[in-house]
């Protein structure tokens, strides 16, 4: 209890110093940069996945156990299984999201990724007995059809970016389901352990997976030159510390629904960053069903609070 004081008192003052809102930014930045660097890795996808998680827990590792070694000698057995299933969601996701970014354009795979809220609030319905209203049903509904929007042009040759444009937009759906798992199975478990700690523990779990699966497929581990391991650490140290970490961070300081909402930011931040630095021009229907979808998930964010 002592330690989870501190733990509360330490990222007070972090709060006092930083301000939220500008870490957001940050972050959201930070996460936009994902998806440049799966494509200028010539690495398996399961590889680049597992690198970036295993890089991010191995940063993430001496502060968990150096400032909050209580809350990990602490945590039960259920405590342990719930960040076990949490780490195996979040593993699909990488896993799915990271063949997509190969096959679709960036700006598909990053918007379609981004519409977790959506099955958030689904999930949280079914699982959790929370209420869908009218609104929260009304932003599924427009999102739900931006997707069908980008997915109807891409059958129709509206000239579709990538070597499997509808392969790689299934895929990031399936990305942002699981990482709305990701997120329903480690609620509980996020209140009760400090953020540090409860990152650490799922992205071990998490890499484990990873690295089965990378195995099981065949895919080297090793034998990257230098310049692979350089953008392996990259994914770590800002999507992954930068992005998701100071994410979860911001979420206790901020009103989730403007976390939520800030992070619709990333699909137009990668869009961007793919236009200069990939040469990557997204289709028409891509850029108008992307829209759609992002107006989706801003309703629905919204109303989660309300």
């Amino acid at each position: 209890m002592a330690d989870a004081t501190a733990n509360r008192t330490l990222s007070g003052r972090l709060a006092a110093r930083v301000p939220p809102l500008a870490a957001l930014v940050v972050a959201v930045l930070a996460v936009s940069t994902s998806a440049i660097l799966i494509r200028w890795s010539g690495a398996p996808s399961l590889v680049k996945a597992f690198y970036r998680v295993l890089f991010t827990t191995l940063l993430l590792g001496p502060l968990a156990f150096s400032r909050h070694g209580a809350d990990l000698r602490s945590l039960g057995r259920r405590d342990a299984a719930a960040a076990a299933v949490t780490g195996v969601a979040l593993a699909v996701h990488f896993a799915a999201w990271f063949q997509s970014v190969e096959w679709t354009s960036v700006a598909a795979s990053v918007t379609l990724v981004q519409a977790q809220p959506l099955f958030v609030a689904v999930g949280a319905a079914f699982l959790l007995g929370e209420r869908l209203t009218r609104r929260k049903l009304a932003g599924i509904g427009v999102a739900m059809a931006g997707i069908v929007a980008m997915s109807a042009g891409d059958l129709l040759g509206g000239g579709a970016v990538g070597p499997r444009p509808l392969a790689g937009n299934a895929l990031a759906v399936v990305g942002a389901v699981m990482m709305a798992a990701y997120v329903l199975a480690g609620r509980s478990l996020r209140a009760r352990v400090a953020l540090v700690p409860y990152v650490t523990v799922v992205y071990a779990a998490c890499a484990v997976v990873l690295g089965a699966l990378a195995v099981a497929r065949g895919a080297p581990l090793f034998g990257y030159p230098p310049v692979e391991w350089g953008l392996f650490l990259a994914m770590a140290v800002g999507p992954g510390v930068f992005g998701h970490t100071v994410i979860n961070w911001a979420l206790e300081h901020v009103e989730s629904s403007v976390v939520s909402v800030s992070l619709l930011g990333e699909p137009v931040a990668s869009t961007a960053l793919a236009l200069v630095l990939l040469s990557e021009l997204p289709s028409g229907w891509t850029i108008l069903g992307g829209g759609v979808v992002l107006a989706g998930i801003a309703v629905t964010a919204r109303a989660r609070e309300n």
